[in-house]
């Protein structure tokens, strides 16, 4: 089997040694089950719930290839952490590659999708836990002015501020004027301010082959970025609060703000707050008829007021007749039916299977191995120093010095690769289990978060039809059917709310869609 390793480490509390960490126990594991690796792919310093990282996305692409068949991951929560997870897993099965867990002993059959589900839904629990406990890093950082994550913008570079001792040393950094492209910046002001179109600044640095901070050409949107970067006037920010003259600047002040001027005048119009709608259901739902995945959409009514819904992804390519299906109707249902079957009875079951499966995993677990090595080496060392009490000998007494000597050396790495391990793993007991179940169980109904992870451990698919629903759920002992009502009967309970309405949608008033009006066209160049 052709496979590929995807490693990844986030800038919290982790460093190169992290990646030479997951690369090891990947190639181990490769070896042990025969996998042929053909590539690596290795985000640094990114977080495991966003999709912006560089190398994930090429190896989301390159899976299209079909060269290979799987993806292999120290552990699930170096793939993804949240929703998008389920959604990039559901692209790579689409192209004949599954995600496999190099330490986590999950296996194909309902046992495995079970298993797989709570572990995300507890590992999306400790995420939150751990950006709360980043957070707080963060601010303590952010009070001395120091480097915080994210991209160094161009101009800037960054510096040793201070060195922090202890089994990992760690090194806190601030910025400091980049000498080499600081002129850059200092030229696109002033081209800005001067008068010049955008396209004129973009046509000058592509022609001198100068990129961005993270290598790319510059567009209209990155020029605007940097215009409007107060790093450039010694300002630093972090979580809404600005610190002045805390960096060193490159750009007066009377430069930046004209420019600020300059971009204010050439707003088309005033930016328009939009609430984003979170759609529960994505990668859960398909169309009964034909089995593609249904999508998230949304229209404006004549009074201006959103509406939602689910649609079937065929409907698009005129192979599928699916009607649309109200968003908040279908994910209502489905998470009532999801909390029914969440009685103190199964939660007791799901919470000994998965015990069960956990223990199962641990003993098979690089971690499990790593410290049996350990503990032989401490009887190694131990007999070694016995030897050496009862040796009058110099010679020998010397080369056992030099093999205890060894065996620190030794000592040491083990427990700091043990470290590492228990870094990304943790022992899941039962009552551990039955507390997140439980608060589920109890939790309000109409809490967003409630509702999201309730649907990702519960639910494995629901397969909607015009008149008809099917949910499977992942504990695999339940199917749940039912006849939807007709679209008269939804249309007139819905009009209560809403007396407009749209033709052929389930769950969701006839109303008439106001599209955007594209004919107006921009009369503002740059």
């Amino acid at each position: 089997m052709n496979v590929v390793i995807y490693a990844r480490y986030s800038s919290a509390n982790q460093d190169e040694q992290s990646i030479e960490g997951q690369l090891k126990v990947c190639y181990e594991h490769a070896e042990k089950l025969g996998y042929n690796v053909l590539d690596t792919y290795i985000d640094r310093g990114v977080s495991a719930t966003t999709d912006k990282r560089s190398e994930f996305q090429r190896m989301i692409e390159d899976s299209k290839k079909k060269h290979f068949n799987g993806v292999l991951v120290y552990a699930l929560s170096r793939f993804f952490r949240g929703k998008l997870g389920a959604i990039y897993k559901y692209k790579l099965k689409k192209n004949n590659v599954k995600v496999i867990s190099a330490t986590e002993n999950i296996t194909d059959d309902a046992n495995g999708v079970l298993l797989e589900s709570v572990l995300e839904g507890i590992n999306e629990y400790f995420s939150m836990e751990l950006s709360q406990k980043v957070k707080r890093g963060m601010g303590i950082n952010a009070d001395k002015c120091y480097y915080n994550g994210g991209a160094v913008p161009l101009g800037l570079k960054l510096v040793e501020a201070e060195r922090l001792e202890g089994l990992k040393p760690k090194i806190k950094r601030k910025f400091a004027i980049d000498e080499k492209t600081a002129p850059v910046i200092k030229k696109i002001f002033e081209m800005y301010n001067e008068g010049y179109l955008m396209a004129d600044i973009i046509r000058y640095l592509n022609k001198l082959h100068i990129k961005t901070s993270t290598g790319k050409e510059f567009n209209k949107n990155s020029i605007r970025t940097l215009l409007m970067n107060k790093k450039y006037i010694g300002i630093y920010s972090y979580d809404g609060i600005e610190t002045p003259e805390a960096i060193p600047r490159i750009i007066d002040d009377n430069t930046f703000y004209k420019a600020q001027d300059m971009l204010n005048i050439k707003k088309q119009a005033p930016a328009r707050a939009r609430a984003k709608t979170e759609y529960l259901l994505t990668t859960k739902l398909f169309c009964g008829h034909c089995k593609s995945m249904m999508t998230g959409t949304s229209g404006k009514s004549a009074t201006g007021k959103l509406h939602t819904y689910y649609a079937c992804k065929s409907v698009k390519l005129k192979t599928c007749k699916k009607s649309n299906v109200q968003k908040d109707y279908i994910e209502d249902l489905v998470v009532a039916k999801a909390r029914e079957i969440l009685t103190d009875e199964r939660i007791e079951q799901i919470s000994k299977e998965i015990v069960k499966l956990a223990d199962k995993e641990r003993k098979n677990s690089t971690l499990s191995h790593l410290e049996k090595l350990l503990n032989e080496n401490n009887k190694q060392k131990n007999n070694l120093l016995d030897s050496l009490a009862q040796c009058n000998i110099d010679s020998v007494r010397n080369s056992i010095f030099e093999r205890i000597a060894k065996m620190e050396e030794e000592k040491v790495n083990l427990e700091n690769e043990i470290l590492f391990e228990k870094s990304n793993h943790y022992d899941i007991t039962a009552p551990q289990i039955k507390f997140f179940l439980k608060n589920l169980q109890k939790l309000s109904g109409n809490d967003i978060r409630y509702k999201k992870t309730l649907i990702n451990v519960l639910i494995n698919k629901v397969y909607l039809y015009d008149d008809e629903i099917t949910i499977m759920f992942n504990t695999q002992d339940k199917e749940y059917k039912k006849k939807l009502p007709s679209i008269d009967e939804i249309e007139t309970a819905l009009a209560k709310e809403d007396k407009c309405s749209d033709n052929g949608s389930i769950g969701a008033p006839k109303r008439k869609i106001v599209e955007p009006d594209v004919s107006i066209k921009s009369t503002i160049k740059g």
